[in-house]
């Protein structure tokens, strides 16, 4: 530390049998302004903004994208690029939305869908953690099944729609595992690339405290791959709900009950381009809520923990 070096300095600059001399005292008082400014540039000044101020400066350039796209929706509505019918006026998909909650179904839409969410994300977090465990730290199933990963994370989760439809016919275990095949595979490779990017220093500081099998495994090793476990489940939720709507779109029967991409698919049958954006616009705020609700706040902790994120 500079503050170290200058006492000594300091100090040494005071010995001449006791006394200073006018020389002497001047090169101590030049060494203590020197002291404090190496002090003041190593010290990191944050001044905390009130949280009104703060809010407001997150919240504000979402807002103005968001009018950005109102308006220039509003003005291809006025100047007819498509014909009204084919492309409704922002005012035309409110009523739609409004219609819908007069009606009392607009919550139980959201509700279907984001409680399948939630259990089919839960299961592929317990089976994909399991997964990327065995994949990370076993070299032959790594070599074996570590390109099928990451070759399933790439392929489209509709796809898996159809064989899901043969296996378990129209009902909900068709949709769970259309979500399963479609988030597992992310969730699994995140935490393989966290645990590929530990420090083996830390590996083996585990092992000399005793911390193995399951104990280094929680108390060490997931831990240490958090960042990167914590990126492959926001990847996880994305695929999860990307392949929950496409599930949903296709799998339609009474019993089911209606979630936002049986919705979307009613709009479409329907040939009501108002109830289509609605439903989309449903789909989108659902899906950046959960992220920005749930995931943002937790990764954000976790980085700043770890003095990888800096507060101003």
């Amino acid at each position: 530390m500079a503050s170290t070096e200058t006492k000594d300095l300091s100090a040494a600059a005071r010995k001449d049998g006791g006394t200073a001399t006018g020389s002497d005292a001047a090169t101590a008082g030049d060494i203590a302004g020197l002291e404090a400014g190496l002090d003041a540039l190593e010290s990191r000044v944050v001044d905390r903004q009130p949280w009104l101020r703060t809010a407001a400066s997150k919240a504000f350039p979402p807002l103005v994208a968001i009018v950005i796209v109102l308006v220039v929706w509003q003005l291809a509505y006025h100047f007819e690029l498509k014909p009204h019918y084919l492309l409704p006026s922002p005012v035309d998909v409110a009523h739609s939305l409004q219609q819908k909650w007069l009606e009392g179904t607009l919550l139980s839409f959201v509700w279907t869908s984001v409680s399948r969410g939630a259990l089919g994300f839960i299961a592929s977090v317990a089976l994909g953690t399991v997964l990327g465990l065995v994949v990370a730290r076993v070299k032959p199933v790594r070599a074996a099944i570590g390109p099928i990963l990451s070759g399933l994370q790439s392929l489209p989760s509709v796809a898996w729609v159809p064989a899901a439809i043969i296996w378990f016919g129209l009902s909900d275990a068709t949709i769970y595992a259309v979500v399963l095949l479609g988030a597992v595979p992310s969730i699994a490779n995140g935490l393989v690339a966290g645990v590929d990017q530990i420090s083996p220093l830390y590996l083996r500081a585990g092992r000399t405290i005793g911390a193995t099998g399951l104990a280094g495994i929680r108390h060490v090793l997931l831990p240490a791959a958090l960042p990167g476990y914590i990126a492959g489940l926001k990847q996880g939720w994305a695929f999860s709900w990307r392949s929950l709507m496409a599930a949903e779109l296709i799998v339609n029967a009474p019993d089911l009950g209606t979630g936002l991409g049986q919705l979307l698919e009613q709009g479409r049958e329907f040939q009501d381009m108002s109830w289509v954006l609605a439903a989309i616009l449903l789909i989108l705020i659902v899906g950046i809520g959960i992220e920005l609700l749930i995931f943002a706040p937790i990764e954000r902790r976790v980085l700043r923990s770890r003095g990888l994120l800096v507060k101003s």
